[in-house]
């Protein structure tokens, strides 16, 4: 199958190493302005591959990322983000990435063209129907990621992806793909940039969404957050003082006595 990946096409821009510092960096903000646009036109496809999340893991599921290189990495971040930020469990959330975990900070050279590690990593997860995949590829050619949701797709596990080539295998394997067109990058080829953008923009709106439809925000508050530091602690009391139009002190000790800042509202409200 061919189709144009344009994520690959040769950038608008040329004799870069010319360029004062003042024109590189003006030229790339130009070019990362135009993400949030090619986003905004794939709205449809995010929400609906949001829905088909917030079903899964109202039903017990759990939602996996996959991805190698740049792609994989940004799905580990979103992933590992979702515990202190939302309070919860580590496996609910969880990102894989081509060569294992010392792929996060070391490329991992060929991992990401097996056709069928992909699958393996899951199954070590005991995946199964309740369960949601979503493939992560700036490309969409990456074998890894698409023989994993070939795997899922003939074991009635529903699949998404988020991709910046419109046409690619990936956007063709998935059952509700997200593609995001950022168009060529800055510096050509290198979709670490505006297709990695695409990508942790995608990400941010995929868990907040859906853990805000899960009940884990309250108002526009984080009130299931971990308290795993003191600016945390600080949030939280805030918080509480805020909602409860309480003194600090006050806010302080329920903090403390309920753990939480959910529970400490609750509590309090029920006094």
């Amino acid at each position: 199958m061919s189709f144009i990946k344009t994520t690959e096409q040769s950038s608008k821009y040329n004799h870069l190493e010319k360029m004062s510092i003042t024109e590189i960096l003006t030229n790339i903000n130009t070019e990362d302005k135009t993400v949030p646009n090619a986003i905004e036109k794939a709205i449809p496809q995010i929400e609906a591959l949001i829905s088909q999340i917030v079903k899964n893991l109202q039903q017990g599921g759990r939602l996996f990322y996959i991805g190698a290189g740049t792609s994989g990495r940004l799905g580990i971040v979103d992933a590992s983000e979702c515990p202190p930020t939302f309070g919860v469990p580590h496996d609910l959330v969880i990102g894989l990435i081509a060569g294992g975990d010392s792929a996060i900070r070391k490329a991992v050279e060929f991992a990401e063209d097996s056709t069928d590690q992909g699958w393996s990593d899951l199954k070590e997860y005991n995946i199964s129907e309740k369960d949601i995949v979503v493939g992560i590829a700036a490309s969409g050619t990456t074998p890894y990621v698409i023989s994993a949701l070939e795997h899922c797709n003939s074991n009635n596990i529903h699949t998404g992806c988020i991709t910046c080539n419109a046409g690619s295998p990936l956007a063709l394997t998935a059952k509700l793909p997200i593609v995001v067109t950022v168009g060529p990058e800055f510096v050509t080829g290198s979709s670490r940039m505006k297709a990695g953008t695409a990508q942790k923009l995608v990400l941010n709106m995929i868990s907040t969404t859906a853990m805000i439809q899960l009940g884990k925000v309250k108002g526009n508050k984080m009130v299931d957050m971990q308290l795993s530091n003191n600016k945390l602690v600080e949030r939280g009391t805030k918080m509480i003082m805020e909602e409860l139009n309480i003194a600090e002190e006050v806010a302080a000790n329920l903090l403390e006595k309920y753990g939480n800042v959910r529970n400490a509202i609750e509590n309090h409200e029920r006094t």
